[in-house]
């Protein structure tokens, strides 16, 4: 046991309305505990980010699992990923219904298939053969996702100012590692509402929604879906931390030489969109959080080997 355990987790970048801001940093403080307390007790990584995402899950204040946010027909459709950075294995499920906390499921196909991703009918049609509990989907609606739903479908919105509104709520992860040096993040969501039924965001996607290596380090993000697969922006994160031989990373203003993504490859409306929320942990650094904060706020938190949780409201 030589190295000390550290968790991150984020609960999503999107403009947090005053009434859900105490619930959102209770629901983020509950993932560190529960998460960090495998940890302390000499559990994987791997385990750790799946408990900790699996506690944002099962709370309806974040869009993932119960309270994710509703598609075009008005029902949740799920995204989830986790990856070990020891053995680059990955799980990952993609447009699921029924199933309440898709990173579980998404630890199953990781275990048990030759396959990285399931998806739709198959998906729960395996998670069915698993025994895996699938409820109605009726029962992972709340009344605020119908709220979002029928508001973006009665006002258009464009893809910026749906990421402003205090109705919106965005995609949870969580990365880890372990006593023994070994990291892993998971990711989780419901998406964006009223995407289209069959609409694969970011998350689900190895390198873009996360990515985990022990020689370099592990990442969840969060933001636009489209935006962060058109840049495969978890692994491109590595990438720069690792051709500079450094867990040091800076996101900077656009137009900054400092900026390791250059602004003329993204579209310019989706700059603020594309590196608003990244959660990063290395064996480097142990949870060196380099990140530009461009959105009203967003609520992380992270314990490096004392209970202790924090507050961090990035503006």
């Amino acid at each position: 046991m030589g190295t000390k355990p550290v968790l991150v987790v984020h609960g999503g970048a999107w403009a947090i309305p005053d009434d859900l801001a105490e619930r959102s940093i209770l629901g983020v403080k509950n993932a560190v505990t529960n998460g960090f307390a495998v940890l302390e007790m000499g559990g994987s990584s791997m385990k750790a980010v799946e408990v900790a995402v699996q506690t944002l899950e099962d709370d309806t204040v974040f869009d993932a699992g119960h309270g994710a946010v509703l598609n075009a027909d008005g029902y949740v459709e799920l995204d989830a990923i986790i990856m070990n950075g020891k053995t680059l294995a990955a799980g990952a499920v993609s447009c699921i219904k029924n199933i309440s906390n898709p990173v579980t499921f998404a630890c199953s196909v990781l275990e048990k298939t030759p396959h990285v991703m399931l998806t739709g009918t198959g998906a729960n049609q395996f998670a069915e053969k698993l025994g895996i509990p699938q409820v109605p989907v009726e029962e992972l609606v709340t009344e605020h996702a119908k709220a979002e739903w029928e508001q973006y479908r009665k006002y258009k919105h464009t893809v910026k100012s749906l990421f402003n509104t205090e109705l919106v709520h965005d995609t949870v992860g969580a990365v880890a590692i372990d006593y023994e040096g070994n990291v892993a993040c998971a990711t989780s969501t419901g998406g964006i509402t009223n995407k289209m039924v069959g609409r694969v965001g970011d998350t689900p996607l190895i390198g873009s929604g996360g990515y985990a290596d022990n020689l370099v380090g592990a990442v969840s993000a969060t933001g636009h879906g489209e935006s962060i697969m058109k840049v495969t922006l978890a692994r491109l994160i590595l990438f720069h931390m690792e051709q500079a031989d450094t867990a040091t990373l800076t996101c900077s203003t656009p137009g900054s030489p400092q900026a390791p993504i250059r602004r003329r490859r993204v579209a310019p409306c989706l700059w603020d969109k594309l590196l608003e929320d990244l959660i990063l942990v290395s064996e480097q650094t142990e949870a060196r959080l380099t990140a530009q904060q461009e959105q009203k706020d967003a609520h992380r938190r992270g314990e490096q080997g004392q209970r202790r949780v924090e507050q961090r409201l990035l503006k």
